[in-house]
Parts: structure tokens; sequence; C-alpha cells
């Protein structure tokens, strides 16, 4: 879960591996705090985001909920041999008069036709067979008579369903309601309307049947599409989970129905979020791993805190930038930002204009104004070509905008300007490292620690790409290097610690970050890199199931820095997993206000919409409440 200096792009600013997982090849350097929670949640099934027994794990596209089998059947009675020759018999029947197999899809699926019908064997007859039905017709009737002719208008309405006859089939099933408030039958009058799209009729339709019976699977799936197509993705995704619980996870179709919605509700909100949100800097965390990813150089002579200089002139508000950078605090981030953009517009800057709209550049970049930020960097360039930074985070930008071969053309443009400069080779190892060119990654690391051996993090990135290659010892043995020549480092000691986490290694591990918390106590103590304190907490979580512990080390690390995103998902995660679903729902939609970019916000607005779909789910249907603390015990 932790952070070290990426790329020059803030969403980089992460490690090309999930905290505590196995190391997935598959996840890139920039990838988010949800990317690598996606990851490990993958390859952890069945012990990750339970609520209340159901797994529930992002993917790429949304979230998807994991049974184990035997919860499933444990969900559902025990049927005798001739219940089940029934119920088989009567699916097949349901299943021919609609045209189509019975698991076509998730709205066609399952028809519980079988648990109402008693009388399954009455042949249908001939439509000239059939009185003129009214009520008064009815009413006349006994309600064994109601019941038989009831049957009948079925049998002749499926009849009409599977001609596609859908006016006659609708007329057939009226009358056979009017007969007989089945659900079945207002289920199959449900697909009718479904057939003519008719949405608001199937909501209709397939309400009285659920009002019937709470837990007709079909009725809810076919209620589920309905109101996917009317556009309320909450009431679908509400209904179709319902399905899951009740069929016990076994209808493939309802499980990507659940993924596909949630992922279509995440990126609708997403879009208007996006569209309306005030841009904000991320967590000091993010923002000082970014900035400390370039080599630290001394302040420009001219603009130290010895020069004579007014707060209201550009050199002034740039020197003042520049002191708010050395606080490396929330507001001092905030100062920074401020005073940059403030130096521009005031303009008379001389030498240091380039260096102005560099840093103006940096902080829209972090403020995920990539517009903005390319406009800064390329005035930057303009001023001062030999300004190789600036081409490395234009390079950053255009790789985060999907124009890999622009930043590449911007390395080469750096390389042009000076071949020695150490910070264009480790950024476009990261580079090579996204793109997962992890021989081309090492030979970069290994040029940028040939040109400038005090740089750790180059150290610390060669090691995680030996590992990457399948070179564990190699890897091992850098990060020993790493602790005899940089043993003053917290990082050094947090990173390996992640690794020797990956092996398993959970004592190891915990030594490691204990380590790196003492030093940045001792270093830092009051504005410390809080991600040791989190790795910990998930090393005792994953070896000890040590839940108050971890949850006791991930409060510390929020009440160090409130905006870590990566704090506030681990703790979601935490509550999750001991059933504080609710706790938990605080917490997913916490981080959505803490993404910054709109791929994050759609993850995080999807761990929280599943999560507040299964409290919905236990309040409206209490009865699938039990049922999934009975398959919890068998899950957890």
């Amino acid at each position: 879960m932790a952070a070290r200096p990426p790329i020059a792009s803030p969403v980089a600013a992460v490690p090309p591996f999930p905290t505590g997982a196995a190391i997935n090849v598959n996840v890139p350097e920039n990838s988010s705090v949800w990317d690598r929670l996606t990851t490990w949640a993958t390859e952890n099934k069945a012990a990750v985001y339970t609520i209340a027994g159901i797994a529930v794990v992002v993917t790429g596209a949304g979230v998807v909920y994991y049974s184990k089998k035997a919860s499933a059947q444990d969900a559902s009675p025990k049927l005798s041999k001739k219940e089940r020759r029934k119920r088989k018999e009567a699916e097949r029947k349901a299943a021919a008069a609609e045209g189509k197999s019975a698991a076509t899809s998730a709205t066609e699926s399952d028809d519980s036709s079988s648990k109402k019908t008693t009388a399954a064997s009455v042949a249908p007859a001939a439509e000239e067979e059939l009185p003129e039905i009214t009520e008064a017709s009815v009413a006349a009737m006994s309600l064994d008579e109601r019941k038989k002719m009831a049957l009948k208008l079925k049998e002749a309405g499926n009849k009409a369903y599977g001609a596609k006859d859908l006016d006659r089939a609708i007329d057939l099933y009226s009358k056979a309601i009017l007969c007989k408030q089945d659900p079945v039958y207002y289920s199959n009058r449900a697909a009718c309307y479904s057939a003519l799209n008719d949405w608001e009729k199937v909501v209709e339709d397939t309400t009285a049947a659920i009002n019937i019976d709470a837990e007709y699977i079909k009725a809810l799936n076919r209620r589920a599409n309905a109101y996917d197509r009317l556009g309320k993705y909450s009431e679908s995704l509400l209904d179709y989970t319902a399905s899951c619980i009740i069929d016990g996870f076994k209808n493939e179709a309802s499980a990507q129905a659940v993924e596909r919605l949630l992922k279509k509700f995440a990126e609708t909100k997403a879009k208007e979020i996006m569209e309306t949100r005030s841009a904000k800097l991320p967590s000091p965390t993010f923002v000082g791993n970014y900035l400390q990813s370039f080599r630290a150089k001394p302040r420009p002579e001219g603009l130290d805190d010895a020069a004579d200089l007014a707060d209201d002139s550009g050199k002034g508000q740039l020197r003042l930038g520049l002191q708010s950078l050395d606080k490396k605090t929330a507001d001092g981030y905030e100062e920074a930002s401020a005073a940059f953009s403030k130096a521009v517009a005031l303009g008379d800057l001389g030498e240091y204009e380039a260096l102005a709209y560099n840093l103006v550049g940096t902080f829209a970049c972090l403020l995920g104004k990539h517009e903005e930020a390319l406009t800064a960097l390329t005035k930057s360039i303009e001023l001062d070509p030999s300004m190789t930074q600036s081409y490395i985070k234009r390079a950053s930008m255009n790789l985060e905008l999907g124009a890999p071969s622009m930043a590449e053309e911007d390395f080469t443009k750096a390389l042009a300007q000076n071949k020695d400069d150490p910070d264009i080779y480790y950024h476009r190892a990261q580079l090579h490292f996204i793109k997962s060119e992890f021989g081309e990654a090492a030979k970069d690391y290994q040029k940028s620690i040939d040109l400038d051996r005090d740089f750790i993090f180059s150290h610390i990135q060669l090691g995680v790409t030996q590992y990457k290659l399948g070179s564990i010892a190699s890897s091992m043995a850098t990060f020993r290097r790493c602790e005899k020549n940089f043993n003053k480092v917290p990082d050094v000691y947090n990173y390996h610690g992640e690794l020797l986490l990956d092996q398993g290694r959970y004592q190891d591990a915990i030594e490691k970050f204990d380590k790196a918390i003492e030093m940045e106590k001792e270093t830092k103590p009051m504005n410390m890199n809080v991600l040791p304190l989190i790795n910990k907490s998930l090393a005792l979580f994953q070896w000890k199931q040590d839940f108050s512990e971890a949850e006791k080390l991930c409060s510390k690390a929020l009440i160090i820095d409130p905006e870590c995103d990566i704090a506030v998902a681990t703790m979601a995660q935490l509550l999750l997993q001991q059933g504080k679903v609710t706790d938990a729902l605080t917490y997913f939609e916490r981080a959505a206000d803490l993404a910054r970019t709109e791929g994050e916000l759609v993850n995080a607005l999807s761990y929280a919409e599943a999560t507040r779909t299964q409290i919905h789910v236990q309040e409206k249907y209490p009865a699938l409440a039990a049922k999934l603390q009975g398959m919890g015990t068998v899950l957890r």
C-alpha cells in the first residue's frame, strides 16, 4: 500500500506492487491504491471484503461477489427425489414455453413456476375451449375451479408467448391473474412487457410478484433488468444482489449483472462529481513522495533567506513558496502552491521565470489539472530548454493522458540537453516499469545509480525491479546493501519490509516496519511518513488476524495524516473484515472524497455502493440477513 517516489506523475506515487500481497507483474507503477487493493483482493477472494459472508472483490470492471459452493448448498433446503423431478420437469416446460433455455440470461433464468405449480400435468386447452373470463364469471367459480382455470389460462399464455403473440399472451396472463393472484402469472406477464420494452409495466408486475413471494428470483431479476433500463441503477443493483443471495451465488449472469451495474453506477456518479468538485492537493504523504522523486537541489542563489525581496513581488512570492515546501505539511504545500501561482501572476521573475512555471506545472499536476500542467511545463521548457526536470514532468503528464510516445519523446529531448542527468534515467526507468519492461528499467536504474550513488530511491527501485524479474536473491542483497549504506533512511526499511511481507516472512517484515517507524519518529516527529504504520497494520492483519492492533495502527496513521487515501482504504478493509459494515461504508465514502482521478473515484464509489447495497438488502429482506450470516460461517 505504500507510496514511493514515482515517475514524475502524482498518480504514480505508489509502489509497483500491492503491500502485503503477492507481487503481480500486471500491476503498473502508476496504479492507484484501488488497483492495488483489487490485486490483493483478487488473490485472496475468500478472505477479503467479506460483508456478512459475501466476499466482494473489485475487478477492472467493478465488483464481483464470490461464494463457496458449499455455502450455496447449505443455504437451500433439501428436496426429495420426487420434488426434484417435479421441479426439473416444470422448469423444462417453462423454458420450452418461453422458447429459450432457462439459463439464457439473468432476466429469463430459473422460472420458479415449479415452486408454485402443483398440477403441471394439466394439458393446455385449445383457445375455443376457454370461456370468457370476467370478474363476474370468476366470482361465480369455486376456489378449485378458479385454480384450474388460472392454470389453463397460464398455459395458453405460455403458448402465445412462445409464438410471439405478445398481446394475446398479456390478455391470457391477465385473465389468469383474475382467477388467482399467483406471482408466476405476474412475472410471465412482465416478460411480455419486457419484450415490448415497456419497463414501467415490467416493474409494476414484478413488484406485484415479489410482494407475494419475496424470494422469487426470476421476478427479482426481471425487475432488476427493468430498473437498469430505466436508469435506476441503485434499485437494479439491490434486486440483483438480493437475487444472488437467495440463489446462493450460483447464477453467473446475475453476478455479472452486479459487476456491470456497480461499474455503470460508479462511472455515472464519478462523472457528475468530477464536473462539480473543486481541485485539491492530495495528502502530505503523497505530495512528499512525489517531490522527493527528484534529487534535492539547493535553493537558487538570489532566492535564499538573506536576499532582499519584497513579499509582494514575483521573486518574493517564489521564495515564499520554496520556504513553504520545506515545511512538508499540508498547510505548507497549500501555501507553496498559492505562492507559485501568485509569483507567475506578478511577473518580473527574470532568470527564475522558467523555475516558477516548472513549479506551477508541478502543483497543477498534483491537483489533477492536466491541461494547466502541460501548458505551464511547456512554457518552462520554452523559457529554459536546459531545465530537464520540466521535460520529465511533462513526460509523466503525457503518459497519464495516454500518450506514451510523446512521453518517450520528452525523455529523448531531456537527454539531448543533459545526458548525464541521473533524474532522467530514474524516471525513464519508471516508464519502463509501468510498461513491464523490467530489464530496461533495471538498466536505467543502474545508470541513475552510476551517475549519482547518493539517491536512495534509485537503489530501492532497482531492488524492487530485481524482485519483479524473479531475482529474489539479488533483490534481497540490494536491500541489505541499502541498509548498510543508507542506515538512517526509514524508506529503506519500509520497502524492504514490503518485499519480506510478500514472501510471507511476517516477523522479519514487522521488524523492518518497526525500524522504519522509529526512524520516522526520530527524524520527522511532526510530519512523519505514515506508510510504515499502514504496512505493519496489514502485516498483523494478514499474519495473525489481529484486527484490534491493526485498526489502532491505522487510526494512528490517520491522526498523523487524515488525508492519506491509503490509510483510509486500509481502515475500510479492516472494518469490513470485522463485519462493521456501516463503519466501513463511512471510510469508503471518505476514500471517494479523497480520490484524485476519475479512475480512482470510480473504484472508490464501486466499493462504497457494494457495501451500501449489502446494508440495504439486509434492511429490506430481513430473512436474507439470517441466510447471509449462515453463509458467512462457511466463508470466514
